[in-house]
């Protein structure tokens, strides 16, 4: 499969800050790509760069084969974007929204909108300030793929819905997904979104992309250990994926990158009086490896190369 996104060495300074450092990324067509990061972390300012909203201090960002700065008019109308609190014209009905927003896609499928708009019950007379933050949201789905886009960027779009709103925002989303040879960039802050469309998952760290990896792979190669003691634990000795190791009482607890039989043993050479291995979704793999210590985090970038269609190598 072609890569729709490239970047290469993407690095962008706001004044002396460096919200991106060198970040190369692939994301082949047809891939829902989850791109997390915590607050600050670069995340926006790279779907910027993408999108030509802002420009990179070094490096090169490709969309389609093209520079992303400088996207053809043609080339500009197979992406769509959904915008973190859905910015839509409040003067505007539904309606005009819609006609609005056709004027800008030669591939506009007015059915489809149709059909979005009438399963969330939102009629065309209806006031865009008037609705609700999750009728927004449904409202800018539907305008985002009535253009046909074969790449699709969402920066935050469940952002403040409810639980409900979201559940029916993203069953709308997977069908959408599900169209052949559609790409998406998926940027979110809530784990449970991600995990259940993401195929495949960035996670930025200080403007550094630390994993790239199949999302299966990333939450397999993470584990927490918890070790308990009869007294203060010791420290865990430092070993290769050693992502964090914390006391919280008489327990040690630790979380490692690809535990395997010689974490197990170092676990046991400490003399503990009981230890236990935890599997992690996606979000608690997320916060345990983003909060370790950032210089030495284990890096997931790559495929194995006895399996090429399951993710990253996690390395030290």
């Amino acid at each position: 499969m072609p890569d729709v996104i490239v970047t290469d060495r993407l690095t962008k300074y706001y004044g002396s800050t460096r919200a991106l450092d060198s970040l190369s990324l692939r994301v082949p067509q047809g891939t829902v790509y989850g791109l997390l990061g915590r607050n600050g972390s670069g995340k926006s300012t790279a779907i910027k760069i993408l999108l030509g909203m802002a420009h990179a201090s070094h490096g090169r960002a490709e969309v389609f084969g093209e520079d992303a700065a400088r996207l053809r008019p043609a080339t500009r109308a197979r992406v769509a974007y959904l915008a973190e609190g859905h910015p839509l014209y409040r003067w505007m009905t539904v309606g005009e929204a819609v006609r609005f927003t056709r004027s800008f896609y030669p591939r506009w499928n007015g059915r489809l909108v149709e059909q979005i708009l009438d399963h969330f019950e939102l009629g065309p007379r209806a006031r865009i300030r008037r609705l609700s933050n999750g009728q927004r949201a449904q409202v800018s789905l539907a305008l985002a793929v009535a253009g046909e886009p074969d790449l699709l960027i969402l920066d935050d779009p469940t952002l403040g819905l409810d639980t409900v709103v979201r559940r029916d925002f993203l069953e709308s989303l997977i069908q959408i997904i599900q169209r052949q040879g559609r790409t998406i960039l998926f940027s979110s802050h809530i784990l449970g979104d991600v995990e259940r469309v993401a195929d495949r998952i960035g996670v930025l760290v200080d403007g550094v992309l630390r994993v790239d990896c199949a999302t299966e792979h990333f939450k397999e190669s993470i584990r927490k250990v918890v070790l308990e003691f009869a007294q203060a634990p010791p420290e865990f000795p430092k070993s290769e994926g050693l992502v964090s190791n914390r006391a919280v009482g008489n327990k040690l607890e630790v979380v490692v990158a690809n535990y395997g039989d010689a974490h197990r043993r170092l676990a046991e050479s400490l003399g503990p009086r009981s230890f236990e291995v935890i599997d992690l979704n996606l979000e608690e793999a997320f916060i345990e490896y983003t909060r370790g210590p950032r210089r030495s985090l284990p890096i997931f970038v790559g495929e194995p190369a006895d399996a090429q269609d399951t993710g990253a190598q996690g390395t030290a």
